[in-house]
């Protein structure tokens, strides 16, 4: 092409990628709720062969040859995830937590039936509304009633709405909730209307994994769509748990050909790393990670910033959301923290109107990538100063920068691993 160096841009495409590479692994504190890093290990995995293949159906069960090693590593993996979660029933191919919602919510309802979920403000995700996946499926967005002052859904109100409502399916779960939803509660309201409850995991599986946070698979949802890189350092992809034969199998049936069709091979013997790793340290790790955010709340507050939760103890998960209006709201800064390189993503708080997205009242953090990079409760007393030096005292976003490159050397070694612990693999105890 005319006026176009393939050299030059060549040179730009890994330019840039390296300079990312260094930025976020080396010298930036990540404090995305919806991130992880993956160990070496479990890396090294990843970039295998079967990043180039395809793998259509069901292991032992494709439409394309060549298939026998990844066959039976998505069947061995399955094994160790069921394991962990206490149930035979566990699909690996979404290649997201939204395409796990979907492949779910589509089997359960169809277009102009209705689904009650959780409100915005107690943690739905984008998927669960009438905004994103339902909405695409033609599904009735119902909302539960909020309860503010516990930040959590109205149990009373919520179990009236469904027996009036008699919905298809109902969702807990999501992506920003800071206190276990009532399982049993809505799971109970539903089943006596012939519904199902999906539990959406996103967030909190390795918390679940790490037995921090309730399995509520063991408390009455029928379906748990997840995640597998948040709270489970993992590759990035989905996964959904069955207690309901059933069901499984028709979600199986669904997920090909509806919403995939190749699913990401090489996902899988990094999931199967990740796995054995929460089999062995998942306990300690998810235990670090929910002492280090309410620490983390704790000193925020310390600061002087208005850390949501206080009467309740801040926050049971791995999330900590603060009230940034005095600083200028979210939008404001959250991009002032970045400047200092203090990675965080804006948030629409309670009492926020859907119209704020854009620019709402709060910063939602999480700690888990922290925690894995070693940081323990002195770290989140240094990154709530470094915070608040830049939206309370209001220093120079990029002098304050320079300090969290500084403290970011100290951080280089992913923690929970078998990374050069790979003798123990054959004495892990699932």
């Amino acid at each position: 092409m005319e006026g176009f160096s393939v050299e030059e841009a060549l040179e730009r495409v890994l330019r840039l990628t390296s300079e990312a590479n260094r930025w976020r692994l080396r010298e930036t504190v990540n404090l995305i709720a919806s991130e992880n890093v993956m160990s070496p290990l479990a890396v090294k995995a990843y970039m295998s062969d079967f990043m180039y293949r395809y793998a259509e159906g069901k292991p032992f069960k494709r439409y394309y040859q060549g298939t026998r090693y990844i066959d039976e590593l998505e069947v061995f993996t399955t094994e160790i995830i069921s394991r962990l979660l206490k149930t035979e029933y566990v699909e690996l191919r979404p290649i997201s937590g939204t395409i796990a919602n979907a492949s779910v919510f589509r089997v359960l309802a169809d277009p102009g039936d209705s689904a009650v979920i959780a409100p915005v403000q107690a943690g739905a995700h984008v998927s669960h509304t009438k905004f994103g996946t339902l909405g695409a499926l033609g599904i009735r967005h119902v909302e539960m009633p909020y309860d503010a002052e516990n930040m959590n859904v109205d149990v009373d109100g919520a179990v009236k709405l469904i027996e009036e409502v008699r919905p298809k399916f109902a969702v807990l779960g999501g992506s920003v909730y800071l206190f276990p939803h009532p399982v049993r509660e809505i799971a109970d309201a539903i089943h006596s209307v012939g519904g199902k409850l999906v539990y959406d995991a996103a967030h909190v599986l390795g918390l679940i994994v790490g037995g921090v946070w309730r399995n509520p698979l063991e408390h009455g949802a029928d379906a748990m769509t997840a995640s597998t890189h948040k709270t489970f350092p993992g590759p990035q992809g989905g996964l959904i748990a069955f207690t309901d034969k059933a069901l499984y199998k028709k979600v199986s049936k669904t997920i090909f050909p509806w919403f995939l069709s190749n699913h990401h091979l090489h996902r899988i013997p990094a999931l199967a790393v990740t796995a054995l790793e929460m089999a062995k340290y998942g306990h300690e790790y998810a235990k670090a990670i929910v002492e280090n955010a309410r620490h983390f709340a704790e000193s925020l507050a310390a600061e002087g910033f208005e850390v949501i939760g206080e009467r309740l103890g801040y926050t049971r998960s791995h999330q900590v959301l603060i009230d940034v209006r005095k600083q200028g709201r979210g939008a404001k800064a959250a991009k002032m923290l970045e400047e200092a390189n203090i990675i965080v993503n804006k948030n629409l708080l309670p009492w926020d109107p859907p119209e704020a997205v854009k620019d709402p009242s709060g910063l939602r953090l999480g700690v888990q990538e922290v925690t894995r990079w070693g940081m323990g409760k002195g770290e989140m007393e240094e990154v709530a100063r470094l915070m608040a030096e830049v939206l309370i005292k209001g220093r120079d976003p990029q002098e304050v920068r320079k300090k969290v490159v500084e403290f970011r050397k100290e951080y280089t070694k992913i923690n929970y691993s078998l990374e050069g612990d790979l003798e123990t693999i054959l004495d892990l105890t699932l």
